[in-house]
């Protein structure tokens, strides 16, 4: 059983959540939003993450492709505005030099680890938890779209069976067929004999 969360380290984990990304199919948060979360510039983060490279494997951290880079552009803007973070040593130069590493969830975890640092360890708990908070998220939503459509194939079903229905009494209350009208009551046979 989890211990109750403090409202700080619900804000916390709130403030991770908008950094988190989906990129190439998978959950992951950039390396200068981590080095700012970790309490470090992007560049001391990346070589603390060089240095120690074989902890990093593919399903840990990769780096974006030109056109990933270029098509989150403009969510890598926000992130920056919204962090205030500088991404380049050289102010004349206007951004990254190099394309960004997007980690993955363990990937975030052992950055902390690399790092070492009191912040870095501390932040790292919260990391995990935005991340298992969207994961739950994904979850929940994937469970209501499957139950919805369990619904649509019940309603489905259900509805041939109310056209049926609906067929049959309107069968039973049409008028009868014009012809002789029918006799109603007991009738006795005449004179055969």
């Amino acid at each position: 059983m989890t211990p109750p969360q403090k409202a700080q380290d619900i804000i916390l984990v709130e403030q991770i959540e908008p950094r988190i990304l989906l990129i190439r199919g998978q959950k992951v948060i950039l390396d200068a939003d981590l080095a700012e979360l970790y309490g470090t510039s992007t560049k001391v983060f990346n070589q603390a993450v060089k240095r120690n490279a074989d902890r990093f494997p593919g399903d840990f951290r990769f780096r974006l492709t030109k056109e990933e880079a270029e098509g989150m552009r403009s969510q890598i803007v926000t992130a920056d505005l919204r962090s205030q973070t500088v991404t380049s040593s050289s102010p004349s130069h206007g951004g990254r030099r190099y394309l960004p590493y997007a980690f993955t969830e363990h990937g975030a975890i052992m950055a902390a680890s690399v790092l070492n640092t009191p912040q870095a360890i501390e932040v790292s708990v919260y990391v995990v938890r935005a991340f298992v908070k969207l994961r739950e998220y994904v979850a929940a939503h994937r469970e209501l779209a499957q139950k919805l459509a369990e619904l649509e194939r019940k309603v489905g079903s259900h509805d041939q069976a109310i056209r049926s229905l609906v067929a049959t009494i309107r069968e039973l209350m049409a008028p009868p067929a014009r012809g002789k009208p029918r006799q109603i009551g007991f009738h006795v046979g005449r004179g055969k004999g």
